[in-house]
């Protein structure tokens, strides 16, 4: 099974960690391909850069996605996941959803931690569209550095602080550590922490695994069927691979 980790944004590292991250608990014989957005934020934190990472991705399922069996959105906004899995020919995981939908199964009262307080009110919005805005109950919110991106090892204890906290005010059941950033933090401490923790990208590589070997088909009718054929201006040829060719 091969499924393409695919990462909005340009830094390297995440990436990487995330690619770690996924292949840590993939069964054996699973190849987790990396890949990292050519142009675009280092790091995605607001709207814009959110919109700006949508191109990167899509350029990026297009020139991967051949051979592929299915695919994880490696940014914790589930940027242009709708896209995304309306083009691809197979599944397509959002980190955030898996997550949510993971962590709703362990507990009733979600907390959700937040990289930074400005993501929040945009990682409310993630949230809502799988339908389970009302399961989390708290938004901890763990500020960080350009640094801690690309070493979020010195944040261990202040997380396990933050979480703990939370867990004990808002009697939360399970907790999500949000951000691609974070990824593979989980296993390092779970064993501080009273309720189960949830990696998106550990749940979305396993998520993926599920939906390739039960076989579902592609959609052929709805909005999220195949596109049709259109002509595209202006962009580089491997947008063209996510239509069928438009007839001559």
């Amino acid at each position: 099974m091969r499924i393409l980790l695919i990462n909005g944004n340009t830094t390297a590292a995440i990436t990487e960690r995330c690619a770690a991250a996924a292949r840590a608990v993939a069964a054996p014989g699973t190849e987790i391909v990396p890949l990292t957005a050519k142009s675009g934020p280092r790091i995605i934190g607001t709207r814009t850069e959110n919109a700006i990472a949508a191109r990167g991705m899509l350029e990026l399922l297009g020139e991967h996605m051949a051979g592929a069996d299915a695919a994880i959105n490696a940014v914790s906004f589930d940027t242009a996941l709708d896209a995304m899995r309306e083009a691809a020919p197979f599944p397509v995981v959002g980190m955030t959803e898996a997550a949510l939908y993971v962590a709703a199964m362990q507990g009733s009262r979600i907390g959700f931690l937040s990289p930074g307080a400005r993501s929040v009110g945009i990682y409310r919005e993630t949230v809502a569209r799988t339908g389970l805005a009302e399961r989390v109950i708290a938004y901890p919110v763990l500020d960080m550095t350009p640094q801690d991106y690309l070493d979020p090892d010195p944040l261990i204890d202040r997380v396990v602080a933050l979480l703990g906290a939370a867990i004990e005010r808002e009697s939360l059941e399970t907790v999500i550590l949000a951000g691609a950033a974070l990824a593979g933090l989980v296993p390092r401490i779970q064993a501080r922490l009273p309720v189960p923790l949830v990696d998106g990208i550990a749940a979305a590589a396993v998520l993926a695994e599920g939906l390739v070997r039960l076989g579902l088909p592609k959609p052929a009718a709805g909005s999220f069927a195949a596109p049709p054929p259109r002509d595209l201006v202006g962009l580089p040829a491997t947008f063209s691979r996510l239509f069928p060719p438009a007839p001559r």
